[in-house]
């Protein structure tokens, strides 16, 4: 548990989460990232007081394992005294050596939230993907697990009180809203029924409305007035210099000349990789990476 002031909010981590998202589409190729489809449902991580503490976190760590779709072997969860939620063994395997905090003994229903950000450590181990650096692998394990199914859990386990709050993972309430938003738009789901945290489910609305003003962005048809107002100002200040001076860049995307004219570069709503297209009015563009096809006015 830690106090209010403890939890940082807000998007600190935007880029990295960003970064994050292109990787998996890149390791695990569209229809990879899509065979994670539906997510973890709520029954099965679902973990009553009345259930066996050791057999009913085998249990939960036994559907992750098959959701993350992980070679299924035996799940060894054990509880001890620690400084962190909990830890894994990254080893060849089969076997999976998971330890959780002893204060899970008396939080069960969180125990699937800690459970699947290990799981997903043990996932990207074996993909070897992984960011340099402890505090960005950790984010690119949040965005993973997130992004893949499993995560809302974590989101979930975002509560507080008028004396304490509990915050799981690396990334703030409103980047894992945003990640899981951002899953949703792509796979057509709706998880908002299942949180049991008021405040999850407030950081959830809060990310998603960031994540849909990533599709509401200049050049797409999609954008405000006021956003094709000023990406027009910048369209005729970069056709004015003819490719003198590099790239004409602008909040989201940049304009620049070649052999076949003006092109503009911008991210792909949905993975994030840069797309390019020429500067010639309405276009259809489709991204390389993850197969989305956007409605473009350039």
């Amino acid at each position: 548990m830690t106090k209010d002031s403890d939890v940082v909010r807000g998007y600190p981590h935007l880029d990295t989460v960003r970064a994050a998202i292109t990787a998996l589409y890149r390791r695990l190729s569209p229809d990879g990232v899509r065979s994670y489809a539906p997510s973890v449902l709520p029954v099965e991580a679902a973990f009553a007081d009345a259930d066996d503490l050791h057999l009913g976190a085998q249990r939960v760590a036994h559907a992750l394992v098959r959701h993350l779709r992980l070679p299924d072997a035996r799940v060894i969860v054990s509880f001890r005294e620690m400084e962190h939620a909990a830890s894994v063994e990254l080893t060849a395997g089969p076997e999976y050596f998971i330890e959780l905090n002893d204060r899970f003994r008396t939080h069960r229903r969180d125990i699937g939230a800690a459970l699947a950000h290990e799981i997903t450590h043990v996932l990207l181990h074996r993909l070897d993907l992984s960011f340099p650096g402890t505090r960005d692998n950790e984010i690119l394990t949040d965005t993973a697990t997130t992004y893949l199914g499993a995560g809302w859990l974590l989101l979930d386990a975002y509560r507080e009180d008028q004396l304490t709050s509990q915050k799981l993972g690396y990334l703030t309430p409103e980047e894992f809203g945003y990640v899981l938003a951002k899953r949703s738009l792509a796979f057509d789901e709706d998880p908002s029924p299942w949180f049991t945290s008021p405040q999850g489910y407030t950081a959830y609305t809060e990310g998603r409305a960031r994540a849909l003003r990533d599709g509401r962005q200049p050049p797409l048809t999609a954008a405000g007035w006021t956003g094709r107002h000023r990406y027009a100002k910048e369209r005729r200040h970069a056709a004015g210099q003819g490719g003198q001076g590099g790239p004409v860049r602008a909040e989201g995307y940049a304009f620049e000349s070649g052999p076949d004219g003006l092109r503009v570069s911008f991210a792909c709503p949905t993975c994030h990789q840069r797309i390019r297209v020429p500067v010639r009015g309405r276009v259809r563009a489709r991204c390389g990476l993850c197969r989305a096809v956007l409605e473009c006015d350039t």
